[in-house]
């Protein structure tokens, strides 16, 4: 592999779940920031409803702040919507707390909503992360953490 080559399977997961619900619900945890006070973040993480910043809109930003519940250690987070395809596509930035857009230093998500026969949505969260992922930073499983807990809204 050249140094130019980028390996993405070092920068990149996907996560996919049923909920139990109508696409359309489970789309909407996504945009409503009472719902994501109910589960963004993983275990032992809380995310306080006047740290979220919802602007749903293709452009519109979103900003939160998850806090350790052990010891109430902030971590904030940002991003930009790219596509809001409703209740089918969510497409935006993650990561950088500034806001600038910057490539370097955010992921970008796609989450796609699909509606089964039985009224189910299977969920299918994707993450592209700008460089590798640390084993350290542990976002997987910060992540399957949180939409566990979406889960358990339907």
């Amino acid at each position: 592999m050249s140094e130019r080559s980028i390996n993405t399977a070092e920068r990149e997961f996907t996560i996919v779940r049923v909920f139990d619900a109508p696409r359309e619900l489970v789309f909407q945890a996504w945009l409503d920031p009472d719902q994501l006070v109910e589960w963004a973040g993983p275990e032992g993480f809380s995310t306080p409803r006047d740290s979220i910043v919802v602007e749903p809109g293709v452009g519109g930003r979103y900003a939160s702040a998850m806090v350790a519940d052990a010891d109430g250690t902030s971590f904030p987070s940002a991003g930009v919507f790219r596509e809001i395809t409703e209740p089918e596509r969510l497409v935006f930035t993650w990561g950088d707390p500034t806001g600038d857009g910057s490539a370097e230093r955010e992921s970008v998500i796609t989450v796609t909503f699909d509606e089964t026969a039985d009224a189910k949505t299977t969920m299918t969260f994707h993450l592209l992360a700008p460089g590798p992922l640390s084993p350290e930073d542990d976002a997987k499983r910060g992540w399957g953490q949180s939409l566990d807990r979406l889960a358990t809204l339907f």
